[in-house]
């Protein structure tokens, strides 16, 4: 995801939105982009923390470790953050942070060293109020209560809402190790819904935490989940998988492909499989224009960010297959996030029901908002969301007299 695609993005869905060039200026133009170098045991990596945008709220938005992280693809990112808390109706902004480095190559020690250098480069700029940094690839609650600690300390006081996706013990929220997923579970029954899907099976390519966890919570729901898939190849049965024994054999395996009871297909098969109701959870850009037209599921469910290029999108669309967007679709993490934010300001510690209730309230909420939209025009479910969203943020814009 370069920037280049989120200007072209702009200029393309300008005329639905009614965008004047000065608005589509203000919406490509990020408010702050913040760039430090940290030294680790003699080692310098490139550090960065870009606002997009802030009209609706304080900048929310994952912190990433990995050795291809870029000042574009941080901005890229940080401007879908913006978009995404929009569709969900957050009442924050959009922002992302990220290190040039291989986590792996670093002991916990460094880790925990790179960790605090960060917040001491841009404390001066995040905040309850500013900006809410969150966990993202590679980065865990641990090194979430690393940094919180490390603000702490910079700023001589208890600040646990400066930062979210921390362990429990610091003040995390409950459902946030399944927010991705059970988001994603809530997005899927209101679709099923709408269109009257009757059978439901599933394939979902990646089986990581958000497919895994869809796997189990669908199976739950009874969803006949018939295939699955992780980086080693995928696994097939028309009948359905059993899904804990599936777990328990990529638990003491290290792969699913190790399960016995079912047909070895590749992670290009899974994609193409007999299915009603498809989940890539994994890597960006495996619906492409060459398989699209191949897909035999009627809703295609992101729960990866990207994982459909626009061609395919289009020849989705005109194939009448429902795609549920990854700003959409994977965006229960980021309600968790706020949810626990608004736990920390409020000094509440709110029970597991509560949170998957206000979860599905708002999943649903933001649902039904795009559906009038993309029901009341000749739009995509994917360009209704979009639509949506820039609405709000232009709304936000022209409330504060900006445009």
């Amino acid at each position: 995801m370069t920037f280049t695609n989120v200007v072209t993005f702009l200029k393309k869905i300008a005329p639905l939105v009614d965008l004047t060039k000065k608005e589509i200026a203000l919406l490509q133009t990020p408010d702050r982009i913040l760039k430090a170098e940290l030294t680790v045991n003699g080692k310098k990596y490139p550090a960065y923390r870009v606002q997009f945008n802030n009209a609706r709220g304080p900048y929310k938005g994952g912190i990433r470790y990995h050795p291809e992280v870029s000042e574009d693809e941080v901005k890229s990112l940080a401007f879908w953050m913006t978009i995404k808390t929009a569709v969900t109706d957050l009442p924050l902004g959009g922002g992302k942070g990220g290190v040039t480095v291989d986590p792996k190559r670093l002991n916990k020690k460094e880790l925990e060293e790179l960790s605090r250098a960060y917040v001491g480069a841009f404390y001066k700029n995040l905040g309850p109020d500013q900006d809410v940094p969150a966990p993202d690839v590679y980065t865990t609650p641990e090194i979430m209560g690393w940094m919180l600690d490390e603000y702490e300390k910079l700023v001589g006081k208890k600040a646990p809402a400066f930062i979210t996706g921390k362990p429990l013990e610091l003040g995390g929220s409950k459902v946030r190790d399944i927010a991705t997923a059970l988001g994603g579970v809530y997005v899927l029954e209101e679709a099923v819904k709408k269109i009257g899907l009757k059978e439901k099976k599933v394939a979902i390519q990646g089986f990581g935490n958000a497919g895994g966890t869809m796997a189990e919570l669908l199976a739950e729901k009874g969803y006949s989940i018939v295939a699955v898939s992780d980086s080693k190849g995928g696994i097939y049965d028309a009948k359905g998988l059993d899904i804990q024994e599936v777990i328990r054999t990529k638990e003491s395996k290290g792969t699913v492909i190790e399960y016995a009871k079912a047909t070895k297909i590749s992670n290009e098969e899974l994609l193409e499989c007999n299915c009603n109701i498809l989940i890539p959870s994994a890597l960006s850009e495996v619906i492409t224009k060459e398989n699209a037209h191949k897909i035999k599921a009627k809703i295609v469910l992101e729960l990866a960010n990207g994982p459909t290029t626009p061609e395919a999108d289009e020849i989705l669309s005109t194939r009448k297959v429902l795609v549920l967007p990854d700003i959409l679709a994977n965006a229960g993490g980021v309600t968790v996030s706020y949810f626990e934010w608004v736990q920390n300001r409020k000094k509440e510690s709110w029970s597991e029901q509560e949170v998957k209730k206000k979860l599905q309230e708002k999943m649903i909420s933001a649902f039904e908002q795009i559906w009038k939209e993309f029901s009341d025009g000749n739009k995509s479910f994917r360009t209704a969301a979009y639509v949506l969203a820039l609405k709000k943020i232009i709304a936000a814009e022209r409330k504060r007299n900006k445009i």
